[in-house]
């Protein structure tokens, strides 16, 4: 049988065939169903993510509010800034372009890989993640020349606050700072690397300030290179806001403070307005803005005189002499004669216990208005006992002391009224006719700020008594937060004595006698520490003393001048004695008020 096959009447297997058009057939049904779902079912999705390789849209940012004095002069304004960021999508390379902006720029690479850690879940893969906020001109110019080469970079440019006056200003307008993860959180406004309010009335008025963004939209090529933008939304500047400080009597009382710790506030006692809010030594919140090594936050954390504590609201000091003004009204109310006369000798004797008075051979015979103005700590003592803590610890609070005066600053601190209670609960201890005694003068337990005697001596001044809120805007209505429960008349007679402190002879604040005006004021020495005596039990004198052991010197007065009121208060951090400490200051600035006052 032959095995050769006939070609012409060959059949190939009808399956075979079949076979192969069934996979010709479910081929062109893959490629069919995949073009569906690529252009139909995800076409859309698709779309997009081609236009946003082409097309892109950022961020503008827009400034923030500005900062004016009384006058009109910028406190705090915005100037350009270069910061560097990168497109995710466009980077080839992430760690090595990471390496290479650490090199560039000087910031440590693990400080940069966190950032960029930090903010890629918040940033996407198209838009620019910001990883150096602030750049300087040679950075800028290192960088553009290389943009070629390192393709994803961005160099953003962002307005940044900028404070002329530096250090002037830094407790009232506080600085601007990155927001970090928590505020990021809490405000879903904000991006990584947005600066937000952290002190100060930036704080405060954040939602002022804070102005609102504006979205740009741009061409991109294949290389991320820019063309063909265009603004969608304009971004919207914050408010500004002007000050009641008047710039002049700032730079002036600042001034005199020098190298000195302490504070001065001057107030309009009708409106509640400050005109001067000084805090010394102070920082510069610029250094804040541009970003504060760990080195300089170091040294500025750790500095013994706490230059970044607003003495005005966040210290508190025993009120020394400056207290009698209150006890001098207490003892009006209680119907104490203020014609009554007590004898000092110098020496005040409770028990077993002696109290001396800051005159060594006293002052004789002694009146309230006398007492005032010599400043007799003997009459004090006794009537202070008479009276009792009780009596003493509500009045004060009725006045304002212990709770927060209301100012617009963050972190201001209520004091210390004493009481029975408080003595109980803190220390577990009962309370002693001694620690009245000394109560009465100031001292003690006692704890005001220098603000809250400013409100105080305010309310002694104006037409009803009102316990009025400082206020730091310029024009805005006053805010009452109490009245002096003391009557028009008993206001009156403190004023008076006040002003014959000054004019008396022998007036503890003669320092201030003026033709120019009427002036009224109160002296006061804070002991920091137990007297100290020497070996002919007398009175070491604060040059002798180690600096923190010196007395705080404290003075309160009150101007009328051209019509106007002005109530100033000067504290001096163990500056010893008040008349001679802060007086030659508190008669300085009067006298520039004298000279200025339009």
């Amino acid at each position: 049988m032959s095995m050769q096959l006939d070609p012409e009447g060959y059949q190939p297997p009808k399956t075979g065939l079949w076979l192969l058009q069934g996979l010709v057939l479910l081929l062109f049904l893959i490629f069919l169903l995949r073009f569906w779902y690529l252009q139909i079912h995800h076409g859309k999705d698709f779309a997009k993510k081609s236009r946003d390789n082409r097309i892109r849209q950022a961020q503008i940012y827009a400034p923030r509010g500005l900062l004016r004095a009384r006058g009109g002069e910028l406190l705090a304004e915005n100037r350009p800034a270069y910061g560097l960021g990168i497109v995710r999508e466009d980077v080839k390379d992430i760690d090595t372009t990471l390496k290479q902006i650490s090199l560039w720029t000087g910031v440590p690479l693990e400080n940069i890989e966190k950032r960029y850690k930090k903010g890629r879940w918040r940033t996407k893969a198209f838009e620019p993640l910001l990883l150096v906020p602030t750049i300087n001109f040679s950075q800028l110019a290192t960088i553009e020349a290389n943009s070629l080469d390192w393709p994803g970079l961005e160099v953003m440019t962002r307005p940044q606050r900028y404070y002329p006056e530096g250090e002037l200003f830094a407790h009232i307008l506080g600085y601007v700072s990155e927001a970090n993860e928590k505020e990021l959180e809490a405000n879903k406004a904000l991006d990584l690397g947005d600066t937000i309010g952290k002190q100060g009335l930036e704080l405060i008025e954040e939602n002022t300030l804070r102005g609102t963004k504006g979205l740009r939209q741009m061409e991109v090529d294949i290389s991320g290179r820019e063309y063909n933008s265009q603004t969608l939304e304009e971004p919207s500047a914050g408010s500004s806001v002007t000050l009641s400080i008047d710039l002049g009597l700032q730079r002036m009382a600042a001034n005199e403070l020098k190298d000195q710790a302490g504070c001065i506030v001057v107030m309009n006692p009708d409106t509640g307005e400050l005109y001067a809010l000084v805090t010394a030594p102070s920082y510069d919140p610029n250094a804040f803005t541009r970003g504060l090594s760990h080195k300089e936050w170091g040294e500025l954390r750790d500095n013994p005189q706490f230059p970044l504590q607003n003495r005005v609201i966040q210290s508190v000091y025993p009120p020394a002499s400056i207290w009698k003004l209150l006890m001098a009204g207490l003892y009006l109310q209680e119907g104490i004669d203020p014609n009554e006369t007590i004898n000092c000798n110098g020496k005040y004797k409770l028990g077993n216990h002696t109290f001396r008075c800051w005159k060594k051979w006293g002052h004789g015979q002694e009146n309230l208005t006398e007492a005032l103005i010599h400043s007799c700590d003997v009459y004090f003592y006794e009537m202070g006992q008479r009276i009792g803590i009780d009596k003493i610890e509500a009045f004060a609070r009725k006045n304002g002391f212990g709770s927060q005066t209301g100012i617009d600053l963050p972190h201001e601190r209520s004091g210390l009224v004493p009481s029975k209670a408080w003595k109980r609960k803190r220390f577990n201890q009962p309370w002693q006719g001694g620690e009245t005694v000394i109560t009465s003068i100031g001292q003690g337990f006692t704890l005001v700020t220098p603000v809250q005697i400013a409100v105080f001596i305010s309310s002694l001044l104006n037409e009803k008594g009102e316990l009025l809120k400082p206020n730091l805007f310029k024009g805005t209505p006053k805010t009452v937060r109490g009245i002096s429960p003391l009557s028009k008349d008993q206001r009156e007679f403190i004023v008076k004595a006040m002003q014959k402190t000054v004019e008396a002879k022998h007036g503890t604040a003669r320092i201030l006698r003026t033709k120019r005006a009427i002036v009224g004021g109160k002296t006061g020495t804070a002991q920091v520490t137990k007297l100290k005596l020497d070996a002919n039990d007398n009175r070491l004198k604060n040059k002798d003393l180690e600096y923190w052991q010196r007395d705080h010197a404290w003075m309160a007065a009150w101007s009328k001048f051209n019509g106007k009121k002005y109530v100033v208060v000067t504290m001096v951090e163990h500056g010893g004695g008040g008349s001679s400490t802060a007086g030659p200051i508190m008669r300085n600035i009067l006298n520039y008020i004298y000279e200025n006052d339009k």
